[in-house]
């Protein structure tokens, strides 16, 4: 399943620099709207270098190490990028909490990324929830909002599941784990709920890369995708979705462009460990309603009146 376009239905984690409190028409309950402070810019772009620029820095080494560097000193540099390609990850590390801790604060303000949550009340701080989060698009950047380190929701565990690739990327891994995101995987993904732990994932996956549209995505991101029947096939069958993408002056730094990720109510279920087709399809349709009835209601709200949801 994908989604195109600037909404998401998704969220996670309490508290905020800065908040906005609106009662709900016809009803009680309260709909919260967070939106990150703008802070000054070295910290911001630092912020943002650290969190999106990963992936560039490391093509930047391989380049390097192929072309400019001595054979010593490539050699130095790939055995530093193997080195922090397998050493063990730690979540918990104290560093590690304080870089990601710094990227929340000042990262969330430089688009910005508002989350808007419908029933704040209607969530738990002692169960946890599965949050369906899209569109993927070129990278995920709105599901910083959900981040436990940002607190815009009571949600004191949360985990983002992502693309099992991450977590072989040198630097990128431990950045991202200390955001507090672990591997799209099954045992992954039933071991963290089962020790009480909300998880986000992205329905659709990387794979959504596959059908993005320039007139429907976010403007995050400027990027290129090779196109034609032959490529969708080869990158199905390798579960990778090559493309290239850019932000500000060619860097890994997005383009600041405002970012609305929407939070609807929880959809109730009873568990069951052995559900049929129909009963996964059933609990499916409901999210996908869920997800456009979100889209409807916000999309003028937010800006984006013309923008058309389409699932596939």
């Amino acid at each position: 399943m994908g989604a195109t376009g600037t909404l998401a239905a998704a969220a996670a984690a309490a508290g905020s620099e800065e908040e906005e409190k609106v009662e709900m028409e016809g009803g009680t309950a309260a709909a919260m709207v967070f939106r990150g402070t703008n802070y000054s810019l070295p910290r911001t772009i630092a912020a943002l270098v650290l969190w999106l620029g990963g992936i560039h820095f490391n093509v930047l080494l391989i380049l390097a190490s192929l072309f400019l560097f001595p054979l010593r000193v490539a050699a130095l540099v790939v055995a530093l990028q193997l080195f922090f390609m397998v050493i063990p990850l730690n979540d918990e590390d104290k560093w590690g909490r304080k870089i990601a801790r710094f990227i929340c604060r000042y990262a969330m303000g430089y688009f910005p990324i508002s989350l808007h949550v419908e029933d704040y009340e209607a969530f738990d701080p002692n169960r946890a929830y599965v949050f369906g989060y899209e569109p993927h698009s070129v990278l995920p950047i709105g599901v910083a909002a959900l981040a436990d380190h940002v607190g815009f929701m009571p949600l004191p565990k949360l985990k983002v599941l992502a693309s099992s690739a991450v977590f072989y990327t040198p630097f990128l891994r431990q950045i991202w784990t200390w955001l507090g995101l672990i591997a799209a995987t099954r045992k992954n993904f039933y071991s963290y709920l089962g020790a009480g732990y909300s998880c986000v994932v992205v329905p659709g996956g990387i794979q959504e890369i596959l059908h993005m549209d320039h007139d429907s995505e976010s403007y995050a991101y400027r990027w290129w995708r090779p196109g034609g029947k032959l490529f969708v096939n080869i990158a199905r069958a390798l579960k990778f979705t090559p493309i290239i993408f850019w932000g500000r002056y060619g860097t890994p730094i997005a383009f600041s462009t405002p970012m609305h990720v929407v939070v609807g109510r929880p959809i109730e279920l009873k568990k069951n460990p052995l559900p049929t087709i129909d009963e996964i399809n059933e609990v499916h349709g409901q999210f996908l309603t869920a997800l456009q009835e979100l889209f409807e209601k916000y999309k003028t709200k937010t800006g984006y009146p013309s923008l058309h949801l389409r699932v596939l």
